[in-house]
């Protein structure tokens, strides 16, 4: 377990920790406030490149926030331990990785990460998020339809509007089903998410009556992520703003 501090931020403790679904033992990081009291929790979830330092840096980040922040591994199924970096070597093998995940697996092991964290004597049970980048972005759309996640943050998730994971009919058709309010975030120099697809995204979520707001940066696809070429200072810093919007609102105010 390690434990950081600084002068400006929330002392946090973080673990490797594994969570059971099943028979399946899920990898994951967690990351939570050091303060007494309880918290809200948010489930992170990665890119195709697995519980990387992006995605430990986003957990960290959240709990010096005041959540109690979870990343599972999505890949745990098929890829168990893998972590990459962004070389196009790593974007490949990620891809295939991801082609082989399936909607209702996610699902389940999303629910598995809730679960574990409603054990937690730290964590507000009615008031859990999620956030989720790349894959990431598409799969917390998917999540925001499970009943206990109160508010999303989704990253520039590509494949709503045209693909699920496993195939079958799209994520957006499962837009009426989401429960909670639901924030998005898109570049518009993204060439993988077309203006279009952000567009439909927003309609639908306009036409069945989703708390949401649909942001878009003059930026590429990762612009969030400080690892990767495509980083925008500026946009990122506006998304986290943003982000903290969003679970302020919606999850702070129930704890």
């Amino acid at each position: 377990m390690k434990m950081t501090n600084t002068a400006t931020e929330t002392a946090i403790r973080t673990a490797h920790i594994t969570i059971p679904n099943g028979d399946l033992q899920i990898d994951a990081y967690l990351a939570e406030p050091l303060a007494e009291g309880t918290f809200p929790g948010v489930i992170v979830i990665q890119e195709i490149f697995g519980v990387n330092i992006h995605i430990r840096e986003v957990t960290e980040r959240l709990a010096q926030e005041g959540y109690v922040a979870i990343a599972p591994a999505i890949f745990q199924r098929i890829a168990p331990g893998f972590e990459a970096g962004y070389t196009p070597e790593d974007i490949q093998i990620g891809r295939k990785y991801k082609e082989q995940t399936k909607a209702d697996e996610i699902l389940s092991d999303i629910q598995a990460a809730i679960a574990y964290l409603k054990t937690l004597p730290n964590v507000n049970s009615d008031a859990i998020g999620s956030i989720g980048f790349c894959f990431g972005g598409h799969v917390v759309y998917l999540a925001a339809t499970l009943p206990e996640i109160k508010a999303t943050a989704s990253f520039y998730g590509g494949g709503i509007t045209n693909s699920t994971p496993g195939g079958g009919t799209p994520t957006i058709t499962r837009t009426p089903n989401i429960k909670g309010t639901l924030y998005a975030f898109f570049g518009t120099e993204d060439a993988g998410i077309p203006q279009e697809q952000t567009e439909q995204i927003e309609a639908e979520l306009e036409k069945h009556q989703i708390p949401h707001k649909v942001f878009r940066y003059p930026a590429d696809h990762g612009f969030f992520c400080n690892h990767r070429s495509s980083y925008n200072a500026e946009a990122a810093a506006d998304a986290w703003v943003k982000v903290k919007e969003l679970f302020q609102k919606e999850l702070q105010t129930k704890v």
